[in-house]
């Protein structure tokens, strides 16, 4: 055994997983709140090209720069402050300087990302599996936040998520290739077809592109034949929050409200990932 061969011991690899995972969820924290607002500059700044205006200078924005800071202060984040959960329990949820609460989100990004990372590794060892599944869990984190805060699902994002797929199955890492390819056409073309079939109905868009591309995403890693349980289980996650919201807002249903399936698909995607073949299996034996 090399001397960092310890680290892939299945007592152990899980643990290191775990680890890695929560410095990525940090990074989904970078994204999650960065990439719409670099969005929206991409935009203002194609709006103006078009018509002749010249935007005024601002500072550089990105994924990197500037440094992380408390939105209320400007405090910088420290490398101290920035620990995964740790420095959020050492300083109970407030920044240091102004004392300005810490939104829950982003322990909780942390977190998932890790127990998303440790799962993959203990489900499959040290494998291309096992970085794939955690790859999917990052994405579908990122896309299920960024959509609800925002409405969006960045191509920057599925699209990455959707090739991502396809590269890992050309080994049959979870799929066959065939399967892959023909689960993100079919992934994209299912909701192609609810989305136009609502418009024709309704003359309302009840989705957007996006979640065609997301949907085309898992179909590549999880091959078409999961994609019915994906979408039969999105559906029944967005039923339960929908309501869950009308009882919170005790029955009374907001005429703005607007549909965020991203999150759903995210969270179906993730059971299917896991659990899919045993549900499958369970469904038809019922049958």
């Amino acid at each position: 055994m090399t001397s960092a061969g310890w680290l892939l011991q299945p007592a152990v690899f899980p643990w290191v997983a775990l680890a890695f995972g929560l410095c990525v969820g940090s990074f989904l924290n970078v994204v999650i709140h960065r990439l719409p607002k670099m969005l929206e500059r991409e935009w203002r700044a194609e709006c103006a090209a078009l018509t002749g205006r010249e935007l005024p200078k601002e500072e550089a924005y990105n994924l990197v720069a500037p440094r992380s800071r408390c939105p209320t202060c400007g405090h910088g984040i420290t490398a101290l402050e920035n620990v995964p959960l740790v420095s959020y329990l050492l300083l109970r949820g407030k920044c240091s300087a102004c004392g300005a609460r810490i939104g829950w989100k982003y322990p909780l990004v942390e977190l998932l990302a890790g127990v998303g990372a440790a799962y993959s590794a203990w489900c499959f060892g040290p494998s291309l599996a096992a970085l794939g599944a955690a790859l999917f869990v990052w994405f579908t984190i990122a896309l299920a936040f960024i959509d609800q805060e925002t409405g969006l699902l960045p191509d920057g994002l599925t699209l990455s998520l959707a090739w991502a797929g396809l590269l890992l199955n050309l080994a049959g890492t979870f799929v066959p290739i065939g399967d892959a390819v023909i689960g993100a056409a079919a992934g994209y073309l299912s909701l192609w077809l609810v989305y136009w079939g609502f418009k024709l109905l309704t003359g309302k868009e009840g989705m957007g592109y996006g979640d065609f591309k997301m949907n085309a995403a898992v179909g590549a890693f999880l091959g078409w034949k999961m994609l019915p349980l994906v979408i039969l289980l999105s559906s029944l996650v967005g039923v339960a929050f929908g309501a869950a919201q009308m009882f919170a807002a005790r029955g009374r249903w907001d005429g703005g409200f607007r549909f965020h399936f991203g999150p759903y698909l995210a969270i179906a995607g993730i059971i299917a990932l896991y659990w899919g073949e045993p549900i499958v299996r369970w469904y038809a034996y019922r049958l």
